[in-house]
């Protein structure tokens, strides 16, 4: 597998430079360590009663600030609250040379709340203290949850009906919100603003192309990116919401992520099977991951930024984890049972890093079939 990254020799070199070459193999070198920099191993699995039913497909998984609760949602029209706790309990079985703990939903979950509509989207609102939860689904609407009461205390339907692929908040002021859509725009909204349909609102694509993600700089900048179906990705300075500030062109199909990894850097997903690295000053590419495969569905995208580490699943049922410094992965993992004839039609739909620890990790992942499983790391002592 050819390592992608944009540090590459030039094209069209016809001289063997030995000191390119001295380059690569020292390169090489620091990616065989960075492979062996990490062990991980699969922790616990939460299994659906359904027996994979479509139903139950897990669209989203996101941690709370304090890292101690996870939420799932997705087609089963239900916010699942679990403790991490939780995940550490059950009964133990060997899988390979690991302890595996396995569970099934009701026994894991702490509660759960009924929501109207299908979920593509969860966000924990900032300053909330972990007990509002905001959410965007298939019929366009955002509402917000009060975990605490567990009743939902905000809801709005600025879309249209058409579907909400991806909402979030602002860590500059937050009380914004914004929301894309199917409808080609992504709208920012404040509460406090009554009477006011939305505070700004954006087509970033001229040809009305979904709105397939948004995500606020989570460092407290007033960028807010966002990725399309047109293959592209756009940063917008929420100050003055007129025309994008930066435009990230490289992808060759839809952008279905945009993941902040620091101040300095933004990643992408698309379904052109990669993931893309790139820098905040200029939209200038750093580098290409591939690996995973990705054609046509939502496999999810999370950072860790502490470890510089990205997680995404695939549409063959495996987690990827890729290094930020290498373009590839660093560790693969077969998810649930797998298929004996190699042909499994589910996939990997959601994943989600632990944002705590340094030498330790924890990587959530969510499956089609509506499996859970929980993947930990640990840094080996050289």
């Amino acid at each position: 597998m050819k390592n992608l990254s944009t540090r590459f020799n030039p094209q069209g070199s016809e001289v063997e430079n030995p000191n390119i070459e001295e380059e690569k193999r020292e390169q090489h070198i620091e990616e065989e360590r960075a492979r062996r920099d990490w062990e991980f191993s699969l922790s616990t699995v939460v299994s659906s009663s359904s027996d994979g039913a479509s139903t139950d497909t897990i669209g989203i998984i996101e941690f709370d600030p304090s890292d101690n609760l996870v939420v799932t949602g997705g087609i089963a029209r239900k916010i699942r609250v679990y403790s991490i706790k939780s995940f550490l309990s059950g009964e133990n079985h060997s899988h390979g040379e690991r302890n595996v703990t396995w569970l099934q939903h009701n026994d894991a979950c702490d509660y759960y709340i009924c929501t109207p509509a299908k979920l593509s989207s969860l966000r924990w609102k900032p300053g909330s203290a972990g007990r509002v939860l905001g959410s965007g689904d298939y019929d366009g609407v955002v509402t917000e949850y009060d975990l605490d009461r567990k009743i939902p205390i905000f809801e709005r339907d600025e879309h249209g009906g058409r579907r909400i692929w991806s909402m979030d908040y602002s860590h500059w002021d937050p009380f914004v919100g914004a929301s894309g859509s199917d409808d080609g725009t992504m709208q920012m909204w404040d509460p406090r603003c009554e009477g006011i349909k939305n505070v700004a609102k954006v087509r970033p694509s001229g040809g009305g192309s979904a709105v397939c993600c948004v995500e606020f700089n989570p460092f407290g900048g007033p960028l807010i990116a966002v990725g399309c179906a047109d293959r592209r990705a756009y940063g917008y300075d929420v100050r003055k919401m007129v025309d994008p500030v930066l435009i990230f062109d490289g992808h060759q199909k839809t952008v279905t992520y945009v993941r902040f990894l620091d101040q300095h850097t933004m990643v992408t997903s698309g379904t052109d099977g990669c993931l893309r690295l790139w820098s905040m000053h200029d939209a200038r590419m750093i580098r290409v991951y591939m690996g995973h495969m990705n054609t046509r569905s939502f496999v999810g995208l999370s950072v860790w930024r502490t470890g510089g580490l990205l997680g995404c699943g695939s549409e063959n049922n495996h987690v990827f984890v890729y290094d930020k410094r290498w373009g590839e992965p660093i560790w693969v993992h077969e998810f649930g049972v797998g298929s004996k004839d190699g042909c499994d039609p589910n996939f990997v739909s959601s994943v989600c890093w632990r944002q705590v620890g340094e030498d330790g990790c924890t990587l959530v992942a969510g499956g089609s079939d509506g499996i859970l499983e929980v993947i930990v790391g640990k840094k080996r002592a050289f």
